[in-house]
């Protein structure tokens, strides 16, 4: 019954694509406003649907769930006029008297797939971008944050028709079904595994794809820089959505000689905010008691192999709780060192020199995020220069997602192409190449018969132009 009714609306959305297609920019400037309008109305019990998923603080909801999405909409009611311009392009002189521009283009059908960490940016942010674009859309939100689900679909309800936009609920068979079906592109947030599935299921069907992976994001602290700014910069970032977060700040690479220091700064940072996190109306809880598990498998793994528990460690499977924790002399072969811990575990991993700090994160898939804390810009390029990320944060963590001009996307194990503000919009987008020739085009001087004259002039054009 419930593929019956994805069929039916994949088809009803299908039969609406031109006509969503044809929408100009100022209709799309008033559905996505009509949206802010109805997030902002609904405030209140967006910040209960996700205290009661999450246990997120209404300050954390506002700053990593609804001004991502209203930032977004915002940006994209300021520029979309300019972003949906056809783009004129300068032309090679063998095509003069020529005009060259790139249409861009709604995709068509678009399946948004969106985790649990942050159920409801991570759902609407792609959707803004989608809309923009002129897409129809079906969201597929995750069954581990019900509430926030839930509330998503009224939202939608109340904001866009079903032939435009809807949600769809279920289980991973309602997911698998939503991927049988011919989208004409795919947005996925979650696992490089999960990834996997979903770049196989597109295959199927020549459908692109988005793909925002996660990995393990590195931080470097070099030798020079202000630990107690980066400490506490560190903390808040690993410890936000207590680490359920792509980004998060994974594992720390540190000089040997400042590994104690750091450690002792960090733990001063954890009680400055949180006090005592396991009481702490500012702290979450992991999502599931299955992840608090795994969590805890990670934790016990390196801990059996000789890591050291410089804080934390404790957990209560009643709560869904996981301290905020700090792992030193963690063997390099351990799981939580080779596998995304998407938790509040920082391992401390100590290094020589730069060199082998680059040759530990240049070992490992390449990651999502990468922060670096230098004041030498030597030392920021060398690392640049002879590393790969998705995205790079120098002197801070985390706050990269947030600025709606750069692209955010990761690269291979940690993602396939970019999202947010303009990048947002092409990802929903086809840009269509478009060549106008005039009646006598600069190509009629090479069609046959092939002459002497003719060679020469084909000469002429490789070497000059």
């Amino acid at each position: 019954m419930v593929h019956e009714e994805i069929n039916r609306l994949f088809a009803l959305q299908k039969a609406n694509c031109e006509k969503v297609r044809a929408v100009g920019a100022s209709a799309r400037i008033a559905k996505l406003r009509n949206l802010q309008r109805n997030i902002l109305r609904k405030k209140k019990d967006i910040e209960q649907a996700l205290h009661e998923d999450l246990r997120k603080p209404s300050q954390e909801t506002g700053l990593s769930e609804i001004y991502p999405v209203t930032s977004e909409i915002k940006h994209a009611g300021r520029h979309l006029r300019d972003w949906m311009e056809p783009r004129r392009l300068n032309n090679p002189l063998v095509f003069f008297r020529s005009r060259a521009h790139i249409l861009y283009e709604p995709k068509g059908m678009c399946l948004i797939l969106s985790p649990w960490n942050y159920p409801f940016q991570l759902a609407l942010g792609p959707l803004v971008s989608a809309v923009a674009a002129g897409n129809c859309v079906i969201l597929k939100p995750s069954e581990f944050s019900p509430n926030t689900s839930r509330l998503l679909q009224q939202l939608i309800e109340e904001t866009f028709s079903k032939e435009e936009v809807a949600v769809v609920q279920g289980d991973p068979d309602v997911a698998t079904a939503l991927l049988d079906l011919p989208f004409h592109h795919l947005f996925f947030t979650g696992s490089p595994e999960v990834g996997k599935i979903v770049m196989r299921a597109a295959a199927k069907h020549l459908s692109s794809v988005t793909l925002e992976l996660g990995g393990k994001s590195p931080v470097i602290i070099d030798e020079f820089y202000d630990l107690a700014d980066a400490a506490r910069k560190i903390v808040w970032g690993k410890l936000i959505n207590a680490g359920q977060t792509c980004v998060a700040p994974d594992y720390l690479l540190i000089p040997e000689s400042r590994q104690n220091e750091f450690i002792r700064l960090s733990l001063d940072c954890v009680n400055r905010m949180y006090e005592r996190p396991e009481e702490s109306a500012q702290y979450c809880k992991i999502i599931s008691p299955r992840h608090l598990q795994r969590l805890r498998r990670l934790l016990q793994d390196a801990i059996d192999q000789g890591a050291c528990v410089e804080t934390g460690g404790d957990s209560d499977e009643a709560s869904q709780y996981l301290a905020p924790t700090i792992l030193s002399a963690v063997p390099p072969d351990s799981t939580i060192l080779n596998e995304e811990i998407f938790g509040p575990i920082l391992p401390v991993v100590p290094y020589r020199n730069l060199e082998d700090a680059i040759a530990w994160i240049n070992a490992r898939p390449r990651p999502l995020s990468l922060y670096i804390f230098s004041k030498n810009s030597s030392t920021v390029k060398t690392i640049l220069d002879r590393t790969h990320s998705g995205g790079v944060c120098i002197n801070d963590v985390v706050v990269h997602f947030v600025n709606v001009e750069l692209p955010f996307g990761g690269i291979n194990n940690s993602g396939i192409g970019n999202s947010h503000g303009y990048f947002g919009f092409r990802a929903f987008s086809h840009e269509r190449a478009v060549l106008k020739q005039p009646k006598r085009g600069s190509m009629t001087f090479f069609y046959p018969p092939y002459t002497e004259k003719m060679k020469k002039l084909i000469e002429w054009t490789i070497r000059y132009f």
